[in-house]
């Protein structure tokens, strides 16, 4: 089954019709982390990560993304 998320030389490439609502997807482009999630009205959303300690941690442990995210969400 092909990726929803790709990322290539030109950019991140989506495949929308490839998502499950209300999953998180994440793909990491040029130092930022892109998160993507289809919501219960098929309605797209993209949210991008500058902060790099952030995306460094994601970096080396994508399987901890939520807790990552929700980490630096309080340091807000």
């Amino acid at each position: 089954m092909d990726d929803p998320v790709t990322v290539n030389p030109d950019g991140v490439k989506l495949k929308p019709e490839k998502m499950i609502i209300n999953q998180l997807y994440h793909c990491i482009f040029e130092n930022k982390v892109f998160l993507f999630y289809k919501d219960e009205e098929e309605l797209l959303h993209c949210y991008e990560v500058e902060d790099p300690n952030a995306v460094r941690e994601i970096s080396a442990n994508p399987a901890d993304l939520k807790s990552i995210l929700t980490k630096y969400s309080h340091d807000m």
